[in-house]
């Protein structure tokens, strides 16, 4: 019944509603004179025809004024102070006129206090209307099952405009303030009244809040992370609006409000970038990447086309990719930067070759690999041949055209590998480091880090898209840590890592304290207004299933695979000295890989890799798809082959 009431008086025309708000003031300014000789005289019983000139030229005088100042013009149940101001003009303007009028008629009988009795009443009858019925809609509303009941937290000028912005919005209903002011706690804004943080649980416990957005635009990592541990127990959805540019350049709608980003989660406080670092790797230099549209190189593509560099190549082997960071940049370049967008694959070393001798490229960086552990575990050989393979043919390219610098982008997963990717990407580590030696006018480094936050293969999008779903969340291990970094912190210390370098350089980057994996479900759960259901337990709503450890995993990554960590220019970027092969034996070493690769010789590269000086200590069978023996299973024996010609 009160949704379909609200739904009429909602719908009702626009000038139906005006003609009512008319109809109300053309009661209450006279209503509100009438009270004021009632209360001056002490009777209810006034006789109001000595008056009557007063009474019609209040009205005559206070509706044009209204019509004026806007008040027939605003929304009722979206009307902010700007209303108040605006009853309190008009009011005065009525009050003074009708003092003058007395004065001018010598209308008798008239007490002078009248006149303020009745600034007041009206104040109180024409405003009080409005806000009966703006508080007749939040009522409403708030009744409504299928809208947020939105909690803002931070109750100054960002606060202020997001609750505008939700008041007109169809899902969401500002029904409070939360801020740690005490000066403010207790009182009313625009109609909401400010809670202290403490009182959410008692909100949400009745009912009362639903939803939590963080209107705390300039707050720091720390202080959001502060915030957001403190709100992370309660059983709401917390979400945050956008930065302060952002806010001031009045773009804000619905749509700019986000669920939590998990870096606010692990709280890592952004480090400046050291601007000679950044300039002296791309300023005015031709610059190619190689894998420019997976996560890691889409990002050092945005970092890097806005440092100025000469031209920037996008080297990408999947179509649509290319297509779409090629796209992007050019519509936030808008053509200041030369970009050019080539399709190839890494393996392909005479292209290679020639795209760095026609381009003179002077810098590249080497992001193009299969990063995914499970499926590098089943498809060993293009992980071997991309990896390990594409990163020689690229390697070899750059010295034959005497490119000054290449940095691979590297992971911590290359560190003792269980895995086959792993073993690749340390393997890669090593072939740059055995060419280092050989091509010294090429400075060959490396950059090792853990995961990057919202990356292809990260569990962060996995983790939200399967609590949307409503579970179960699924993790490998209650026990597994992992390091993270955001992909734009990743990209940026990257970028300055290669200026750091002078040759077979390893850079590690300092990505803090490991995550516990389970952890991050539990926080991601709650702040997405969840409870997690424990094991055979009817109570909660997203489920934690941990499925075993797949093939390759370990519990917790590491960085380093031996000797110190040493300090440099950034605070964030690390440089260790690890053991290398002598580029003749690594040079054989990549000669029977290829040659294993070229007869799916699955033991033989098992072999290479064991021996190899990478670390590999695999705790399971190769299980490649095309040695997988469940494909017999689909395969067609000879007999029935013959019955389908």
């Amino acid at each position: 019944m009160r949704n379909l009431i609200h739904a009429k008086v909602l719908n009702l025309p626009r000038h139906y509603k005006r003609v009512v708000m008319l109809g109300a003031d053309i009661l209450m300014v006279p209503l509100a004179l009438w009270t004021a000789f009632a209360l001056r005289l002490g009777t209810p019983n006034v006789d109001i025809k000595p008056f009557l000139a007063l009474y019609g030229a209040a009205l005559v005088i206070a509706i044009p004024a209204f019509i004026k100042l806007g008040l027939y013009r605003a929304v009722v149940r979206y009307m902010g102070p700007q209303a108040i101001i605006a009853v309190l003009k008009g009011v005065t303007l009525v009050t003074v006129s009708l003092m003058i009028i007395t004065l001018m008629l010598r209308i008798p009988g008239v007490p002078r206090s009248v006149f303020a009795i009745f600034w007041l009443l009206a104040v109180f009858y024409v405003g009080g209307t409005r806000f009966f019925i703006r508080a007749y809609f939040h009522w409403l509303l708030q009744g409504a099952g299928d809208k947020g009941l939105v909690a803002i937290y931070g109750a100054g000028a960002a606060g202020m405009q997001v609750a505008s912005v939700l008041s007109h919005d169809a899902d969401y209903l500002p029904v409070a303030y939360l801020d740690d002011n005490r000066a403010l706690q207790g009182t009313v804004i625009n109609g909401l009244r400010v809670y202290s943080p403490a009182e959410l649980d008692k909100l949400v416990k009745e009912g009362r809040v639903t939803d939590v957005l963080l209107a705390l635009p300039s707050a720091s990592h720390s202080v959001r992370r502060s915030i957001i541990n403190r709100l992370e127990p309660f059983a709401v959805h917390v979400r945050t609006v956008p930065s302060m540019p952002e806010l001031m350049s009045g773009k804000v709608n619905i749509e700019s409000v986000k669920d939590v980003e998990v870096d606010d989660l692990l709280g890592r406080e952004p480090v400046e970038p050291v601007a000679k670092l950044l300039t002296s790797s791309v300023k005015d230099k031709v610059i190619m990447v190689t894998g420019a549209g997976g996560s890691i190189g889409s990002e050092l593509c945005r970092q890097i086309s806005q440092l100025q560099p000469r031209a920037l190549i996008l080297f990408e082997v999947t179509e649509y990719a290319l297509y779409s960071i090629e796209k992007e940049l050019r519509e936030k370049t808008d053509g200041k930067v030369e970009l050019i967008p080539l399709l190839g694959s890494v393996q392909d070393e005479q292209l290679l070759l020639k795209t760095m001798l026609h381009y003179q490229v002077q810098v590249v960086f080497h992001a193009a690999a299969y990063k995914h552990v499970p499926l590098v575990e089943h498809n060993i050989i293009s992980g071997v041949r991309n990896n390990v393979l594409g990163t020689l043919a690229m390697a070899k390219s750059a010295a034959k055209a005497k490119v000054p610098s290449v940095i691979l982008v590297s992971t911590d997963k290359a560190v003792r590998p269980p895995n086959v990717m792993g073993a690749t990407k340390r393997l890669a580590e090593l072939v740059l480091q055995g060419l280092s030696s050989e091509f010294p006018e090429t400075c060959f480094s490396m950059v090792r880090f853990g995961n990057v936050l919202g990356s292809s293969g990260s569990v962060v999008p996995l983790f939200r898209k399967q609590i949307e779903q409503g579970g179960p969340v699924t993790v490998t291990h209650p026990d597994i840590y992992r390091y993270f970094m955001t992909i734009p912190e990743a990209a940026l210390l990257v970028i300055q890592a290669g200026a750091l370098a002078k040759g077979g350089d390893v850079f590690v980057l300092d990505m803090g304290e490991p995550v516990n994996i389970s952890d991050l479900a539990r926080k991601m759960i709650h702040l997405m207004g969840f409870e997690v259901k424990e094991t055979d337990s009817d109570e909660g709503d997203i489920e934690i299933r941990y499925t075993g450890l797949r093939p390759g995993e370990k519990l917790k990554e590491e960085l380093l695979i031996d000797g110190d960590l040493i300090g440099s220019e950034h605070p964030k970027i690390l440089w260790t000295e690890e053991g290398s092969l002598p580029w003749p034996e690594l040079k054989q070493v990549l000669f029977e890989l290829e040659a294993a690769c070229d007869t799916f010789d699955y033991q033989k590269i098992r072999q290479i890799l064991l021996h190899s000086l990478v670390g590999f200590r695999p705790d399971h069978d190769f299980v490649d798809s095309l040695l997988d023996h469940g494909a017999q299973k689909i395969r067609q024996e000879p007999s029935e082959a013959k019955q389908l010609h």
